[in-house]
C-alpha cells in the first residue's frame, strides 16, 4: 500500500531565514494523523538564507541525519566535533545521553536540506558526530537494472554492524538509501521493514502490486505491507528511501 503526500499538503513554515515543510507534526506545525511514521518520527524540508542558521540548542536521545541538497552546513557541538558537509552529502548525530549543537549555512548562497529524525533502539549512550563523502560515481548512479535486481540507490546510512564500513552508523535497525538516478531507470527496491520515499528532485514512479503513485519534487511517501517496490525515474531524479522499523 502507497500513500502519496504532495508537496503542497504537507505543514509549512516561513520564519524568513528558514521555510520549513514539515512531513510529520513538528515544533508550531502539528497534524493529529501525522505523527511519524514508526521509529521515523521527523522528516523536514528546509530552506536557510545564506549567513543565518540554527543556534546551540540540544538534543537527546535522539538519531538525527542531514542529506544535504544544495550548499553546505557547517557543525559545531559541545563534544568538539566541527565540520562542513556539501551537497551531496550526508551527515549523522547520536544526541544519545545530551548533546548541544549548532547549524549554520556560513555560506553566501541559501541552503537546502532534508533533517531526518529516528527513533534509537538504545538509549543514553555517548554521544556522537560524523559525516561522509559519498562519490560521484555513487551518488549520480545512473545504471538501470531489471525488476529482479536489487536496489540501484546508494545506501548511505545504516545501522546494521556489518555494513559501518559502506555507510554511516545510526543506533536502529533502519537504513536510507539516497542518490541521482537517470531518466528512464528502472529498478526494485527490497524493503525490510517500511519505507517512506522522499522526491528530492525530478519525477518518479512508485509501482507496487496495486498501485502506481506519481511523485514529484517535494513529496512523500509511505509504503506498508510491501516486500519491494519498483521505481521508474519519469525525468532525472532525486530519490531518497528511509526503511525504519513500524
Amino acid at each position: 500500500m502507497i500513500k502519496h503526500y504532495p508537496f503542497q499538503q504537507i505543514g509549512k513554515a516561513n520564519h524568513g531565514w528558514l521555510k520549513s515543510n514539515h512531513h510529520f507534526s513538528f515544533a508550531n506545525y502539528y497534524n493529529p494523523k501525522r505523527m511519524g511514521f514508526g521509529s521515523l518520527l521527523v522528516v523536514n524540508d528546509d530552506w536557510v538564507a545564506a549567513g543565518t542558521g540554527f543556534p546551540a540548542h540540544p538534543h537527546r536521545n535522539m538519531e538525527i541525519i542531514t542529506f544535504v541538497r544544495s550548499g553546505a552546513v557547517t557543525h559545531k557541538d559541545n563534544a568538539g566535533n566541527t565540520g562542513v558537509t556539501l551537497a551531496g552529502e550526508v551527515q549523522v548525530m547520536s544526541a544519545g545521553k545530551g548533546i548541544t549543537h549548532s547549524e549554520y549555512n556560513l555560506s553566501k548562497e541559501p541552503l537546502t536540506l532534508y533533517q531526518i529524525w529516528i527513533e534509537p533502539n538504545k538509549h543514553n549512550v555517548t554521544p556522537r558526530w560524523d559525516s561522509k563523502v559519498f562519490s560521484d560515481s555513487t551518488v549520480n548512479h545512473t545504471n538501470t537494472v531489471n525488476r529482479k535486481g536489487n536496489t540501484s540507490l546508494p545506501l548511505l546510512v545504516s545501522g546494521y554492524p556489518n555494513e559501518q564500513n559502506n555507510a554511516l552508523f545510526i543506533n536502529q535497525a533502519a537504513r536510507i538509501y539516497g542518490g541521482k538516478v537517470k531518466k528512464g531507470s528502472l529498478f526494485t527496491h527490497k524493503i525490510e521493514h517500511q519505507v517512506y520515499v522522499l522526491a528530492s528532485n525530478g519525477e518518479f514512479e512508485i509501482i507496487d502490486n496495486q498501485q502506481t503513485v506519481l511523485m514529484k519534487k517535494g513529496d512523500g511517501a509511505e509504503v506498508i505491507k510491501q516486500h519491494e517496490i519498483t521505481i521508474k525515474a519519469i525525468s532525472d531524479a532525486e530519490i531518497i528511501i528511509i526503511d525504519a522499523p513500524a
